[in-house]
């Protein structure tokens, strides 16, 4: 009998979730005994605070825990279980490096999803706690394979295309925007087309996507360039991209179109 299908999204801050995998559940929230579980290291308390937002830096981390909430419930696949590690926001590279493969460990070896998602070590953002995260979530993943058990089928990154990334860039320059450096903190990083291993085609729930993202109200203007008209990420959430971190893919064979093709 196949295993049911199920996610665990290991990432830093609320609104990490909102891009990279939310189609992904959408599209899979009907599948026999589908679980979503989400895993957040922080509340995010350290971002910023888009205009006209009723919030202070002071009670910005419970803003965000409620966003993060209600984005969920706006895109209709609340996570079976979300959980906060409570680390402050902007340190998480700052903690114990064990303690936070054993936190995340002790969650996987309880859930025993099949695919785990995470941050490469680009943070694909470059963002300190994404690399820390991300890095951590590696190490729990493969000790947890060492416990004989189910799920803890496939690990993956989320990536930008490196095509797409020059396109968004020559956007950004023809807007008057500075392009995207990355070789800054903050800034996106590209993967080189050859190495995604998964795209998946999300154009079917993408305003599903976009409605929990526009619950993020306090990252707004993180969340999307200043000027763009909020119709048009239609276009941008209509594909998932990934790396395969485990098992690699081999050489030679077609791009995955789903998560969880060949589970």
């Amino acid at each position: 009998m196949n295993e049911p299908h199920s996610l665990a999204v290991v990432v830093a801050h609320p609104d990490d979730d909102a891009y990279g995998c939310a189609g992904s559940i959408a599209l899979h929230e009907d599948d026999p005994g589908f679980r979503f579980c989400l895993v957040l290291a922080t509340d995010g308390g350290a971002g910023q605070i888009s205009k006209g937002v009723p919030t202070t830096p002071e009670e910005l981390g419970a803003w965000r825990r409620r966003e993060s909430a209600s984005a969920w419930q706006a895109h209709g696949r609340i996570p079976d279980r979300h959980e906060w590690l409570d680390y402050a926001d902007g340190r998480v590279p700052e903690v114990d490096f064990e303690e936070l493969v054993g936190r995340i460990l002790e969650i996987l070896l309880q859930e025993r999803p099949q695919v785990v998602a995470t941050f490469g070590p680009d943070g694909i953002t470059g963002h300190r706690d994404h690399i820390a995260v991300g890095r951590a979530t590696d190490e729990a993943f493969a000790r947890a394979r060492e416990t004989p058990g189910p799920g803890l089928r496939r690990l993956v990154h989320g990536a930008m295309r490196a095509s797409t990334f020059d396109r968004w860039n020559v956007s950004r320059q023809r807007q008057g925007l500075t392009p995207w450096d990355p070789t800054r903190e903050y800034h996106l990083r590209p993967v080189p087309d050859d190495r995604i291993d998964i795209e998946v085609d999300t154009s079917a729930v993408a305003s599903r996507i976009i409605a929990g993202l526009l619950e993020h109200k306090s990252q707004r203007d993180v969340l999307i360039d200043p000027g763009v008209d909020p119709r048009r990420w239609a276009r941008i959430v209509s594909r998932e991209s990934a790396v395969l971190a485990w098992p690699g893919r081999p050489a030679g064979s077609a791009l995955l179109t789903d998560l969880f093709e060949g589970l």
